[in-house]
């Protein structure tokens, strides 16, 4: 099982909060489409972060990626979707379904905090193996979401502010 790097919630959102002003406070893809590289660097993004963002305002703008699609889709059909843009994999795709499309079945496998709240909460090694994962998933099933969620707050119990 591939566990993704881990970056600091607080850093984050310090660099969302750069990016958000320096869109103006509206984040779309035509205002995005506009900013130089510089711009976003000093933001903080990465400059594979940097290539994703450039493109997918540029496939929104030229119309060969519609997020509107993405409410219509299954979960899986949604994943693959979004995994067919450029610096988005599994785990972001499904990040954004259960944070911005607020998908009640998602079970994020490759999701560091979540491995680690299964490990403390019943008491597996690190990480957890993935047949009892799977099993995990079909007892929450359809509500992966709401589990990982509070899985999530049982080894982190200060809510996130998004």
């Amino acid at each position: 099982m591939k566990v993704p790097n881990k970056i600091s919630v607080a850093a984050a959102n310090s660099v969302f909060l750069r990016f958000k002003s320096k869109c103006g406070n509206k984040i779309n893809a035509k205002v995005v489409s506009k900013l130089t590289i510089s711009q976003l660097r000093s933001c903080g993004l990465s400059r594979q972060k940097i290539s994703g963002i450039k493109n997918l305002s540029k496939q929104i703008l030229n119309k060969s990626f519609n997020p509107k699609l993405i409410s219509k889709m299954n979960d899986e059909d949604a994943i693959i979707y979004l995994s067919s843009l450029k610096q988005i994999g599994r785990w972001s795709a499904e990040m954004i379904l259960l944070f911005t499309y607020n998908r009640s079945n998602i079970w994020p496998v490759q999701d560091i905090g979540l491995l680690r709240a299964i490990s403390k909460n019943y008491k597996k090694k690190y990480l957890p193996p993935e047949n009892f994962v799977g099993l995990l998933k079909k007892r929450f099933s359809p509500y992966c979401s709401v589990a990982t969620w509070y899985l999530w707050r049982s080894i982190d119990p200060e809510p996130i502010q998004y």
